[in-house]
């Protein structure tokens, strides 16, 4: 089993930055690759990045690529995710992910909401 646990989220004006970080424990080592998704609501759960947990570029959404940027610090077990720009329509409860072979997402943390204020 493994455990997600996100944090950083919060209250940011338009134009500002926030971070989140998701640590996981347990079986890491099995991980295929962690991801951020993002929920707004009324909206469906809409992937926003990935990244793998060895080697290989990044993915990201259209609606966040050139503004977020997802890193991972294996020696910690964590996966962050770097906002910047951040725009009212980023509103939203932000989840960490996991697979164990990219087939479907296999762990979920808890969630963070962010608000970005106009």
């Amino acid at each position: 089993q493994v455990q997600l646990v996100e944090s950083g989220g919060g209250l940011v004006p338009a134009g500002g930055s926030l971070r989140l970080s998701c640590a996981a424990s347990g079986r890491t080592f099995s991980l295929y690759r962690m991801g951020w998704f993002r929920q707004a609501p009324g909206k469906e759960r809409e992937l926003i990045a990935w990244l793998k947990r060895t080697i290989g570029s990044p993915y990201y959404a259209d609606s966040v690529k050139g503004r977020f940027t997802i890193s991972r610090d294996n020696a910690k077990n964590t996966v962050y995710l770097q906002m910047n720009s951040l725009k009212p329509e980023d509103t939203a409860i932000y989840y960490c992910a996991a697979d164990l072979d990219s087939s479907v997402w296999d762990y979920w943390g808890q969630g963070t909401q962010v608000t970005v204020s106009s």
